[in-house]
Protein backbone atom coordinates (compact mmCIF):
# COMPACT_ATOMS: atom_id res chain seq x y z
CA UNK A 1 0.00 0.00 0.00
CA UNK A 2 1.32 3.48 -1.00
CA UNK A 3 0.33 7.05 0.70
CA UNK A 4 1.95 10.05 -1.23
CA UNK A 5 4.01 11.99 1.51
CA UNK A 6 5.81 15.04 2.05
CA UNK A 7 9.71 13.73 2.08
CA UNK A 8 12.19 15.52 3.80
CA UNK A 9 15.56 15.07 1.88
CA UNK A 10 18.03 17.15 2.18
CA UNK A 11 18.33 20.09 4.73
CA UNK A 12 17.67 23.24 3.50
CA UNK A 13 15.55 22.65 0.59
CA UNK A 14 11.61 22.03 0.00
CA UNK A 15 10.51 18.95 0.65
CA UNK A 16 9.65 16.34 -2.39
CA UNK A 17 6.18 15.14 -2.67
CA UNK A 18 5.94 11.31 -3.56
CA UNK A 19 4.71 7.87 -2.60
CA UNK A 20 5.97 5.82 -0.03
CA UNK A 21 5.12 2.29 0.54
CA UNK A 22 3.72 2.05 4.01
CA UNK A 23 5.30 -1.09 6.27
CA UNK A 24 3.56 -3.89 7.67
CA UNK A 25 2.20 -3.09 11.06
CA UNK A 26 5.18 -3.60 14.03
CA UNK A 27 4.56 -4.65 17.58
CA UNK A 28 2.51 -1.23 19.02
CA UNK A 29 1.74 0.12 15.69
CA UNK A 30 -1.86 1.41 14.41
CA UNK A 31 -2.50 2.89 10.50
CA UNK A 32 -4.47 6.22 11.19
CA UNK A 33 -5.91 7.98 8.22
CA UNK A 34 -4.92 11.26 8.68
CA UNK A 35 -7.81 13.98 8.08
CA UNK A 36 -5.81 17.36 8.98
CA UNK A 37 -2.30 18.12 9.99
CA UNK A 38 -0.57 20.92 11.43
CA UNK A 39 2.52 22.48 10.30
CA UNK A 40 4.73 23.22 12.94
CA UNK A 41 7.60 25.02 13.27
CA UNK A 42 9.57 22.26 14.44
CA UNK A 43 9.18 21.22 10.94
CA UNK A 44 11.02 24.14 9.67
CA UNK A 45 13.73 23.50 12.58
CA UNK A 46 14.03 19.94 10.79
CA UNK A 47 14.68 21.18 7.35
CA UNK A 48 16.45 24.33 8.24
CA UNK A 49 18.74 22.07 10.81
CA UNK A 50 18.85 24.40 13.78
CA UNK A 51 19.42 20.97 16.03
CA UNK A 52 22.54 20.50 13.68
CA UNK A 53 23.33 17.82 10.91
CA UNK A 54 20.07 15.26 9.74
CA UNK A 55 21.50 11.35 10.13
CA UNK A 56 18.01 10.28 9.39
CA UNK A 57 17.76 11.46 5.83
CA UNK A 58 15.46 10.52 3.79
CA UNK A 59 12.86 10.98 6.70
CA UNK A 60 9.19 11.82 6.88
CA UNK A 61 7.68 15.02 8.62
CA UNK A 62 4.80 16.21 11.29
CA UNK A 63 3.88 15.52 14.63
CA UNK A 64 0.26 17.30 15.17
CA UNK A 65 -2.79 15.70 13.44
CA UNK A 66 -6.28 14.54 13.90
CA UNK A 67 -7.56 11.20 12.00
CA UNK A 68 -8.84 7.59 12.13
CA UNK A 69 -7.50 4.68 12.88
CA UNK A 70 -7.35 2.04 10.16
CA UNK A 71 -5.67 -1.10 11.46
CA UNK A 72 -3.92 -1.88 14.65
CA UNK A 73 -0.72 -4.06 14.84
CA UNK A 74 -0.33 -6.80 17.88
CA UNK A 75 -0.56 -6.09 21.38
CA UNK A 76 -2.38 -2.41 20.85
CA UNK A 77 -4.88 -1.82 23.36
CA UNK A 78 -5.48 1.56 24.16
CA UNK A 79 -6.48 2.06 20.49
CA UNK A 80 -8.97 0.48 18.62
CA UNK A 81 -9.99 0.53 14.35
CA UNK A 82 -12.46 3.37 13.92
CA UNK A 83 -11.38 5.64 16.79
CA UNK A 84 -10.95 9.06 16.30
CA UNK A 85 -7.38 10.23 17.28
CA UNK A 86 -5.42 13.17 18.59
CA UNK A 87 -2.31 12.80 16.87
CA UNK A 88 0.89 14.08 18.92
CA UNK A 89 4.66 13.65 19.52
CA UNK A 90 5.09 13.78 23.04
CA UNK A 91 4.26 9.96 24.87
CA UNK A 92 1.16 8.72 25.82
CA UNK A 93 -0.47 5.66 26.56
CA UNK A 94 -0.09 2.36 25.59
CA UNK A 95 3.67 1.32 23.65
CA UNK A 96 6.41 3.03 22.35
CA UNK A 97 6.99 1.14 19.50
CA UNK A 98 10.00 1.38 17.04
CA UNK A 99 10.09 3.98 14.50
CA UNK A 100 8.09 2.94 11.16
CA UNK A 101 10.42 2.78 8.49
CA UNK A 102 8.96 3.33 4.73
CA UNK A 103 10.25 2.25 1.50
CA UNK A 104 10.83 4.98 -1.21
CA UNK A 105 12.45 4.25 -4.09
CA UNK A 106 13.83 1.30 -3.37
CA UNK A 107 15.41 2.49 0.33
CA UNK A 108 14.69 2.94 3.68
CA UNK A 109 12.72 6.23 4.59
CA UNK A 110 12.27 6.99 7.93
CA UNK A 111 10.05 8.08 10.01
CA UNK A 112 10.01 7.23 13.96
CA UNK A 113 7.22 7.11 16.62
CA UNK A 114 4.96 9.72 14.70
CA UNK A 115 4.44 11.03 11.19
CA UNK A 116 1.49 13.18 9.84
CA UNK A 117 2.57 14.79 6.47
CA UNK A 118 1.07 11.67 5.01
CA UNK A 119 -3.18 10.61 3.95
CA UNK A 120 -1.68 7.14 5.72
CA UNK A 121 0.65 6.91 8.64
CA UNK A 122 1.76 4.90 10.90
CA UNK A 123 2.36 5.19 14.01
CA UNK A 124 3.47 4.45 17.52
CA UNK A 125 0.30 3.52 20.08
CA UNK A 126 1.18 6.00 22.79
CA UNK A 127 1.10 8.59 20.19
CA UNK A 128 -2.56 8.33 19.53
CA UNK A 129 -4.94 9.70 22.48
CA UNK A 130 -8.97 8.44 21.39
CA UNK A 131 -11.27 11.82 21.76
CA UNK A 132 -15.29 11.71 21.17
CA UNK A 133 -16.35 10.90 17.35
CA UNK A 134 -17.42 14.12 17.29
CA UNK A 135 -14.27 16.00 17.83
CA UNK A 136 -13.65 18.42 15.06
CA UNK A 137 -10.11 17.37 12.99
CA UNK A 138 -9.09 20.88 13.32
CA UNK A 139 -9.07 20.90 16.97
CA UNK A 140 -7.27 17.74 17.30
CA UNK A 141 -4.65 19.39 15.56
CA UNK A 142 -4.26 22.27 18.14
CA UNK A 143 -4.75 19.50 20.84
CA UNK A 144 -1.67 17.86 19.39
CA UNK A 145 0.70 20.55 20.35
CA UNK A 146 -0.80 24.51 20.94
CA UNK A 147 -3.09 23.88 23.63
CA UNK A 148 -0.87 20.78 25.49
CA UNK A 149 2.47 22.59 24.96
CA UNK A 150 1.10 25.60 25.51
CA UNK A 151 -0.88 25.39 28.54
CA UNK A 152 2.15 22.92 29.77
CA UNK A 153 4.53 25.63 29.71
CA UNK A 154 1.98 27.81 31.82
CA UNK A 155 0.96 25.52 34.36
CA UNK A 156 4.50 22.98 34.44
CA UNK A 157 7.47 25.39 33.39
CA UNK A 158 6.27 28.48 34.80
CA UNK A 159 4.09 27.69 37.84
CA UNK A 160 1.87 30.65 36.96
CA UNK A 161 -0.04 32.26 39.76
CA UNK A 162 -3.29 33.85 40.06
CA UNK A 163 -2.75 37.28 39.34
CA UNK A 164 1.19 37.31 38.76
CA UNK A 165 2.83 39.09 35.46
CA UNK A 166 3.57 37.58 32.48
CA UNK A 167 5.12 38.06 29.23
CA UNK A 168 5.01 36.51 25.92
CA UNK A 169 7.52 36.82 23.08
CA UNK A 170 6.67 35.28 19.97
CA UNK A 171 2.41 34.80 19.63
CA UNK A 172 1.89 32.41 16.35
CA UNK A 173 1.49 29.10 17.01
CA UNK A 174 2.63 27.58 20.44
CA UNK A 175 2.49 30.96 21.84
CA UNK A 176 -0.60 31.40 21.34
CA UNK A 177 -1.61 28.75 23.17
CA UNK A 178 0.31 30.11 25.91
CA UNK A 179 -1.06 33.08 25.74
CA UNK A 180 -4.84 31.41 26.29
CA UNK A 181 -3.40 29.76 28.63
CA UNK A 182 -1.73 32.32 30.61
CA UNK A 183 -5.39 33.72 30.90
CA UNK A 184 -6.97 30.68 31.87
CA UNK A 185 -4.63 30.38 34.57
CA UNK A 186 -5.58 33.89 36.35
CA UNK A 187 -2.42 35.99 35.09
CA UNK A 188 -2.42 39.42 34.95
CA UNK A 189 -1.39 41.36 33.39
CA UNK A 190 -0.51 38.87 29.90
CA UNK A 191 1.57 41.33 27.89
CA UNK A 192 2.06 39.68 24.25
CA UNK A 193 5.17 40.60 22.03
CA UNK A 194 5.71 39.78 18.27
CA UNK A 195 6.77 41.27 15.86
CA UNK A 196 3.57 41.08 13.68
CA UNK A 197 -0.06 43.37 14.43
CA UNK A 198 -1.91 40.74 12.86
CA UNK A 199 -0.46 38.43 15.49
CA UNK A 200 -1.39 40.33 18.73
CA UNK A 201 -4.34 41.06 17.36
CA UNK A 202 -5.42 37.20 17.78
CA UNK A 203 -3.12 37.07 21.05
CA UNK A 204 -5.62 40.53 22.37
CA UNK A 205 -8.55 38.53 21.34
CA UNK A 206 -7.55 35.17 23.70
CA UNK A 207 -6.36 37.00 26.90
CA UNK A 208 -3.52 39.30 26.21
CA UNK A 209 -4.32 42.32 28.45
CA UNK A 210 -1.39 44.43 26.56
CA UNK A 211 0.20 44.01 23.18
CA UNK A 212 4.08 45.37 21.81
CA UNK A 213 4.95 45.24 18.49
CA UNK A 214 9.03 44.88 18.59
CA UNK A 215 9.49 46.74 15.30
CA UNK A 216 8.13 49.88 16.42
CA UNK A 217 9.51 50.01 20.26
CA UNK A 218 11.62 48.49 22.48
CA UNK A 219 9.94 45.47 24.16
CA UNK A 220 11.83 46.01 27.29
CA UNK A 221 10.50 49.42 28.02
CA UNK A 222 7.44 49.12 26.96
CA UNK A 223 6.76 46.41 29.33
CA UNK A 224 8.60 48.13 32.19
CA UNK A 225 5.87 50.80 30.84
CA UNK A 226 3.21 49.04 31.33
CA UNK A 227 4.15 47.11 34.43
CA UNK A 228 5.02 50.60 36.07
CA UNK A 229 8.85 50.12 36.55
CA UNK A 230 8.42 46.58 38.28
CA UNK A 231 9.30 43.25 36.76
CA UNK A 232 7.40 40.92 35.43
CA UNK A 233 7.12 37.04 37.55
CA UNK A 234 7.51 35.02 34.21
CA UNK A 235 8.75 35.89 30.94
CA UNK A 236 8.26 33.19 28.31
CA UNK A 237 10.38 33.00 24.93
CA UNK A 238 9.25 31.50 21.81
CA UNK A 239 11.90 32.85 19.21
CA UNK A 240 14.99 31.12 20.60
CA UNK A 241 17.42 34.23 19.44
CA UNK A 242 20.06 34.74 21.81
CA UNK A 243 19.69 38.90 21.79
CA UNK A 244 15.92 38.24 22.78
CA UNK A 245 16.39 35.88 25.19
CA UNK A 246 18.89 37.97 27.12
CA UNK A 247 17.21 40.63 27.13
CA UNK A 248 14.07 38.72 28.43
CA UNK A 249 16.23 37.58 31.30
CA UNK A 250 17.42 40.46 32.21
CA UNK A 251 13.38 41.69 32.16
CA UNK A 252 12.43 39.22 34.52
CA UNK A 253 11.81 39.98 37.87
CA UNK A 254 14.61 39.22 40.66
CA UNK A 255 12.51 36.02 41.83
CA UNK A 256 10.63 35.39 38.55
CA UNK A 257 10.72 33.15 36.03
CA UNK A 258 11.77 32.67 32.59
CA UNK A 259 11.04 30.20 30.70
CA UNK A 260 12.33 29.18 26.70
CA UNK A 261 9.72 27.22 24.59
CA UNK A 262 11.37 28.49 21.59
CA UNK A 263 14.83 26.36 20.49
CA UNK A 264 17.95 28.21 19.43
CA UNK A 265 20.02 27.24 16.41
CA UNK A 266 22.54 24.61 17.32
CA UNK A 267 25.77 26.16 16.32
CA UNK A 268 24.49 29.76 18.34
CA UNK A 269 25.03 31.10 22.40
CA UNK A 270 23.58 32.82 24.60
CA UNK A 271 25.87 35.55 26.95
CA UNK A 272 24.24 36.16 30.83
CA UNK A 273 25.88 37.31 34.10
CA UNK A 274 24.86 33.72 36.33
CA UNK A 275 24.52 36.62 39.20
CA UNK A 276 20.82 36.64 39.54
CA UNK A 277 20.59 32.81 39.46
CA UNK A 278 22.02 32.56 42.98
CA UNK A 279 19.12 35.04 43.81
CA UNK A 280 16.25 33.28 42.96
CA UNK A 281 15.62 33.91 39.52
CA UNK A 282 15.46 30.80 37.26
CA UNK A 283 16.26 30.32 33.57
CA UNK A 284 14.49 27.15 31.95
CA UNK A 285 13.91 25.12 28.55
CA UNK A 286 10.33 23.64 28.05
CA UNK A 287 10.15 20.35 26.17
CA UNK A 288 6.45 20.52 25.25
CA UNK A 289 5.17 22.02 28.45
CA UNK A 290 6.09 18.84 30.03
CA UNK A 291 2.54 17.65 28.96
CA UNK A 292 1.04 14.39 29.52
CA UNK A 293 -1.46 14.23 26.21
CA UNK A 294 -3.91 11.09 27.64
CA UNK A 295 -4.30 13.11 30.90
CA UNK A 296 -4.48 16.78 29.71
CA UNK A 297 -6.77 16.33 26.39
CA UNK A 298 -9.33 15.23 27.41
CA UNK A 299 -9.96 17.76 30.39
CA UNK A 300 -9.29 20.30 27.87
CA UNK A 301 -12.23 19.14 25.62
CA UNK A 302 -14.09 19.27 28.75
CA UNK A 303 -13.82 22.98 29.39
CA UNK A 304 -14.21 23.70 24.95
CA UNK A 305 -17.33 21.68 25.60
CA UNK A 306 -18.33 24.06 28.63
CA UNK A 307 -17.80 27.03 26.77
CA UNK A 308 -14.83 27.72 28.45
CA UNK A 309 -12.68 28.78 25.32
CA UNK A 310 -12.79 28.18 21.49
CA UNK A 311 -9.13 27.90 19.46
CA UNK A 312 -10.78 27.34 16.18
CA UNK A 313 -10.02 30.90 15.05
CA UNK A 314 -6.53 30.25 15.77
CA UNK A 315 -6.30 28.69 12.44
CA UNK A 316 -5.37 30.80 9.39
CA UNK A 317 -4.04 28.44 6.50
CA UNK A 318 -5.30 25.38 5.38
CA UNK A 319 -3.94 24.14 2.06
CA UNK A 320 -3.55 20.52 0.82
CA UNK A 321 -0.77 18.42 0.67
CA UNK A 322 0.61 19.62 -2.88
CA UNK A 323 0.97 23.06 -1.05
CA UNK A 324 2.67 22.17 2.01
CA UNK A 325 6.18 24.23 0.59
CA UNK A 326 3.84 27.55 0.07
CA UNK A 327 2.85 27.07 3.52
CA UNK A 328 5.96 26.54 4.97
CA UNK A 329 7.44 29.77 3.00
CA UNK A 330 4.50 31.88 4.00
CA UNK A 331 5.03 30.86 7.65
CA UNK A 332 8.87 31.99 7.39
CA UNK A 333 7.49 35.30 5.89
CA UNK A 334 5.09 35.84 8.98
CA UNK A 335 1.69 35.65 7.40
CA UNK A 336 0.52 32.96 9.19
CA UNK A 337 -0.48 32.00 12.81
CA UNK A 338 -1.77 28.27 12.15
CA UNK A 339 -1.50 26.28 9.08
CA UNK A 340 -3.05 23.25 8.82
CA UNK A 341 -2.81 20.41 5.86
CA UNK A 342 -6.47 19.06 4.63
CA UNK A 343 -6.24 15.81 3.20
Amino acid sequence: MKTLAAILVEQKNPLVLDEVELPTLGFGQALVDIKTSRICGSQIGEIDGVKGPDKWLPHLLGHEAGGIVREIGPEVRHVKVGDRVVCHWRPGRGIEARGAIYQWKGKACNAGPITTFQQLAVLSENRVTVVPPDTDFEICCLLADTLTTGFGVINNDAKVKIGEAVVIIGCGGIGLGVVLGAKLAGAHPIIAVDLYDHKLQKAAQHGATHTINSTKEDFAEAVLKIHGQSRPDVVIDGTGHPAVLEKAFALTGSTGRCVIFGVMAHDRKLSLNTLPLHYGKTLSGSHGGDSRPADDIPRYLRMMKAGRFNPGDFISHRVPLTQVNEAIAKMRSGEVIHALITF
